[in-house]
């Protein structure tokens, strides 16, 4: 194992608080283990303690174990959702489980080109239950499943939790969200609900270009604040990844400031968080009249520079009527593709536009949304490896069609939910409030909508291999309700019944 290694997995930078004071020291990375379990055990006391490791540039010794890195103590105000996770194992164990419920893993079929794990059609109906389980969890990952009375007796691990005969079920992944935005929109709401259309609001200068101008306005600082509040919110949800999109900024500057604090947030907030950059999710009033200019912007200068900077896994492209056609999405995905991105598409939205059979063509980790999706889509989208997700809390928010998820499913394709959570056509992270409305009104049974919110989801961001169920060898992001089942989570609508949240073995809610 390289120097390097040694440091990112000797400590592990998870929350950040108000900085008080600041200091740095130099030391052999031999020596971190000692100095981590110090101040952990200080900030047992204190709770003012934080830890930052840079590794040093100047020190060219081919001894790894010799090298030097900077250390830096910055004393700082903390609070339930910071922790720090050391080179020497730790375990926990969660007992007294009273109903476990999670979709199991399953290696795709052969002849898709990206193997992954995730459940496709009636596949995505086998929920694994059990009663009075116990799981031990050791350096945040699940290491052992079964009887509680039995791991009670036969484990001994350095912290135990009881979960009072609780329901635990996998964290939720919500793959599809646009959380970082400036600026509130009820005024449309209003608008809306007086009989105004999405389109209309739109073309009188509302919508997207809306929440762009607030946006662009905002600082960096503003916008963390914001970010930050909005996931806290999210994570007493029961979300424990999240993916984020830019598209809200609409030129360079902008987008990459959008990324810059999907970054941060990514760095110090507990939640999993995915960056997925979104320049083209509509044109800016400067390239009204110059479409052209802003796709070549796009290509040649956004991308770029997003990759250069590490700032997005995924590219992804409003292909919509009025917005970017199926010829322009494919020359912008073709380009991020080349650069190393991979790709997502929000697909027949508002109308047949040929997007999803393009995000198959093109070899889309998912395509994304599907209320117009025709039975030719359907199709290609069961034929591939391709992730069908869809957004339910648009169709509400709108008062638009839901996709044909059921038609989906029974075509052989596997289908993710997640919230679309935006100030414009879907302001909510509630998962269970999707679950609802896939068993309601998308006609998914409560497993299917389980596992659409759970391990689709984390399909959907390819992190499916670590995370989005309840199995030996995943990541222990588990949430536990006080329901006696799972159905209830959706069953009892608009409440929130998550009383724990457990995130990479660490119960921070």
């Amino acid at each position: 194992m390289d120097d390097e290694s040694i440091v990112r997995k000797g400590i592990r930078i998870i929350g950040i608080w108000t900085i008080k004071a600041f200091d740095t020291i130099r030391l052999k990375s031999s020596e971190i283990p000692m100095l981590i379990h110090e101040l952990v055990e200080g900030l047992k006391h204190s709770r003012r303690v934080f830890l930052k490791i840079e590794y040093s540039k100047h020190n060219t010794t081919k001894n790894a174990l010799a090298k030097c890195v900077k250390v830096s103590i910055l004393l700082c105000y903390r609070d339930e959702s910071i922790f720090f996770s050391s080179s020497a194992m730790h375990s926990l164990l969660l007992y007294n489980i009273g109903h476990l419920a999670t979709p199991q893993s399953q290696e795709d079929t052969p002849q898709h080109r990206n193997k992954t794990y995730r459940l496709s059609g009636a596949a995505m109906g086998n929920i694994h239950t059990d009663q009075n389980v116990a799981l031990l969890i050791e350096n945040g990952t699940i290491t052992r499943i079964g009887d509680s009375a039995t791991l009670e007796r036969e484990v001994r691990a350095d912290k135990r939790f009881d979960a009072k005969g609780m329901t635990a079920l996998p964290g939720f992944v919500d793959s599809h969200t646009h959380t970082i935005f400036g600026g509130n929109r009820a005024n449309e709401f209003a608008m809306r609900s007086a009989g105004r259309t999405y389109q209309d609001i739109a073309a009188a200068g509302g919508g997207i270009l809306s929440t762009m101008n607030a946006t662009r306005s905002a600082t960096h600082e503003e916008l963390l604040a914001i970010g930050r509040k909005r996931l806290d919110a999210m994570l007493r949800h029961g979300t424990t990844t999240v993916e984020i999109k830019s598209g809200y900024g609409l030129d360079t500057a902008s987008d990459l400031k959008i990324l810059e604090v999907i970054q941060e947030l990514a760095q110090t907030h507990p939640m999993t968080i995915v960056p997925t950059f979104l320049g083209a999710h509509a044109f800016p009033p400067e390239f009204r009249e110059k479409r052209d200019q802003y796709i070549e912007l796009v290509c040649q200068e956004m991308l770029p520079m997003v990759k250069e900077r590490g700032l997005a896994v995924f590219c992804d492209i409003f292909c919509e009527q009025n917005y970017f056609s199926v010829e322009q999405s494919e020359h912008i995905l073709n380009t991020a593709r080349e650069l190393g991105f991979a790709l997502k598409l929000h697909a027949d939205q508002l109308s047949a536009s040929g997007a999803s059979e393009l995000g198959v063509r093109l070899g889309a980790v998912s395509v994304d949304h599907l209320e117009c999706t025709t039975a030719s889509g359907i199709r290609a989208i069961a034929s591939s490896a391709t992730i069908a997700t869809a957004l339910p809390g648009a169709s509400l928010f709108l008062n638009h069609p839901y996709p044909p998820v059921r038609d989906i499913i029974n075509a052989g394709a596997a289908v993710a939910l997640a919230t679309d959570f935006n100030p414009g056509s879907s302001m909510t992270f509630s998962m269970p409030m999707m679950m609802t409305l896939a068993a309601t009104q998308m006609r998914m049974t409560p497993e299917e909508a389980l596992t659409a919110s759970t391990l689709n989801g984390a399909a959907a961001l390819c992190l499916a291999h670590e995370r989005g169920s309840l199995e030996v060898g995943k990541r222990a992001d588990i949430l536990l309700s006080e329901v006696s089942h799972f159905y209830e989570v959706s069953y009892h609508f608009g409440m929130n019944h998550i009383v724990h949240v457990i995130k990479d073995g660490k119960v921070i809610v």
